[in-house]
């Protein structure tokens, strides 16, 4: 059983996508076994309530520094022995610490085509405000393994969306969860529970 724990800050619309592909056996012999928000009224908790799925909001203030922060969120997966991280909207930088602990174990979602419109500053709806302002024709959604440069992971998906001449910010991003993020994002996470990805990370039996 591949054991996943999903760091959310916001609605969790990947995190609703990756669920219900696991409930209908998309995703074999996987288990979200916790789900923490950074912060308290992260619609992702009702999400995850839903799936009965243990849920911890463990919010940088409660800290004093980042890096204690980042040390609460490793024994908390650590105490639900997690296997693999994904982070799903989630809004904070990992640290070094975090990124050590679960080395080519932490996967993430980015709206575009990385290395467009990436790396520090391109998140959410900036990120298609930059596509349409630069006037490119395509755009779509990256999963990648995290380390410590931001959205500079091993890539291992990737899929493409076309950009409509009418396309606001707010329907592109839409568009992009549709087409893209919510298809490949459980892809990959497959892949992991079959063992196409097993060079990466070392799974628990």
């Amino acid at each position: 059983m591949l054991r996943v724990g999903v760091l959310v800050s916001g609605g969790g619309t990947n995190f609703q996508a990756i669920s219900d592909a696991i409930n209908n056996g998309k995703i074999p012999d996987t288990e979200i076994v916790l789900l923490i928000s950074s912060t308290k009224n992260a619609y992702a908790l009702e999400r995850g309530k839903v799936f009965n799925i243990p849920s911890k909001v463990i919010v940088r203030k409660d800290y004093p520094s980042a890096e204690a922060y980042n040390v609460a969120m490793v024994q908390a997966l650590n105490s639900s022995r997690v296997d693999v991280v994904l982070l799903a909207g989630f809004m904070k930088i990992l640290s070094s610490t975090f990124i050590q602990a679960f080395r080519n174990r932490i996967l993430n979602i980015h709206p575009s085509l990385i290395p467009a419109f990436s790396g520090k500053g391109y998140y959410g709806l900036k990120v298609h405000e930059a596509v349409l302002k630069k006037g490119v024709k395509v755009t779509g959604a990256t999963v990648h393994l995290v380390n410590e440069e931001v959205d500079g992971g091993k890539i291992l998906a990737q899929k493409a969306i076309t950009v409509k001449e009418n396309d606001t910010p707010e329907t592109l991003q839409q568009r992009v969860m549709e087409e893209a993020e919510w298809q490949i994002y459980p892809e990959v996470l497959r892949d992991w529970a079959l063992g196409n990805y097993n060079y990466l990370f070392e799974r628990t039996s």
